[in-house]
């Protein structure tokens, strides 16, 4: 019976048990595609990811990410988490930078050890349509009035779209139940199928903002920590002067609702006209294994 090794990661982690659980599987090129959406059903994390070979192909690793519904393009936590194993497990020795190869693109990943961080730059920011709040309010089963009218409802995509709903409060923040059949009616018109809600309230008063995220269609009812729509966010705060600069260097809290707390941080900012996106958290290894194909 042919085996094929794999670890299990916390990403975005505050310790152990806390942030967005991730599945990391290793030389994973012969795996068929419909043996890796079984496995990522299996398993049943948020994403799953398949490094296709120990060897660099255009100066980086191959890498597929799964959720238990589909394959995507890219996404966060399964980026950081992935550099980290191939830093630790991969190489003979430790590397300051590290290219994953996406269906999305290439991302590179940085190790910063002073801080304990992983870092990711992600692709340059792209806005498409800006929403209605009454439509949100009905999917997210709240008052427009929690919706801060100040700053646009709006799809950003640094690979992944997201749309990003600005709301006033933590409270707003904690009411909001999606109305699954309204959120399914919307998203067969938005590129984005996921949303994320965000306030300037924390649980911790030592962050900068709260998020949540919903992602029904990858069968993501909640998604502890999410990369990839904290980098959408970073970079609409900066379009927007959210914190009325055009720079941020924030931390984000988010799965607190789910009882997984994730921190994640946040640097973004202009270059030559152009938005600079970096997403970073810590990573902690929880279990390995060999699974049986």
């Amino acid at each position: 019976m042919e085996r094929i090794n794999y670890s299990i990661v916390d990403v975005f982690s505050n310790g152990k048990y806390t942030g967005n659980q991730l599945a990391v599987f290793k030389n994973a090129g012969n795996v068929p595609d419909n043996e890796m959406q079984q496995i990522a059903k299996e398993i049943n994390f948020s994403e799953t990811t398949f490094i296709l070979s120990d060897s660099k192909i255009d100066g980086g690793y191959d890498v597929r990410i799964f959720t238990p519904n589909e394959e995507v393009p890219f996404a966060g936590h399964p980026t950081l988490g992935t550099a980290y194993i191939i830093q630790n497990e991969v190489l003979d020795e430790p590397s300051e930078n590290i290219i994953l190869n996406f269906k999305g693109g290439q991302i590179t990943v940085s190790f910063n050890n002073q801080e304990e961080l992983i870092w990711m730059k992600q692709n340059e920011p792209t806005f498409g349509r800006i929403l209605d709040e009454n439509k949100i309010s009905e999917v997210l089963n709240i008052h427009k009035e929690n919706i801060d009218d100040r700053f646009p409802i709006q799809e950003v995509s640094t690979g992944l779209p997201v749309i990003v709903v600005p709301l006033k409060s933590l409270d707003a923040v904690k009411k909001v139940k999606v109305n699954r059949e309204k959120y399914f009616e919307l998203i067969e018109h938005t590129e984005a199928k996921a949303i994320m809600v965000f306030s300037p309230e924390t649980y911790n008063s030592k962050n900068d903002l709260n998020v949540r995220d919903f992602a029904d269609f990858y069968g993501i009812p909640e998604d502890a920590a999410t990369g990839s729509s904290n980098g959408c966010l970073a970079s609409y705060l900066v379009k927007y002067r959210y914190f009325e600069n055009s720079e941020i260097n924030v931390r984000v809290e988010q799965g607190y609702e789910i009882g997984r707390p994730s921190l994640l941080f946040l640097k973004a900012g202009y270059d030559t006209g152009k938005i600079n996106v970096h997403v970073g958290g810590k990573v902690v290894k929880i279990a390995q294994g060999e699974w049986f194909l």
